[in-house]
């Protein structure tokens, strides 16, 4: 029913916390100049569609405190 696991010293596990490989990564690729175009006209579109949505929605999260506030005919009893 149980599986038993077969025990492990416990210097293996301490000696595999200071294992190093001495065989080293490949260096990253560079970006092309297209990519790095292509990343910033990203981020600039983001920025840019976050900006226009704040300039188009001040207006409607603004409260003009000193005018009057319009009621309609039907309000007024006419």
């Amino acid at each position: 029913m149980f599986l038993r696991r077969e025990s492990v010293p416990f210097a293996f596990l301490a000696e595999a916390d200071r294992f190093r490989s001495n065989v080293a990564p490949p260096p990253r690729e560079r970006a092309s100049a297209g990519q790095m175009a292509g990343r910033w006209l990203l981020g600039l579109t983001i920025v840019a569609g976050l900006v226009g949505s704040l300039v188009v929605g001040m207006p409607a999260l603004s409260t003009d405190v000193g005018s009057p506030t319009q009621q309609s005919q039907a309000s007024q009893g006419r």
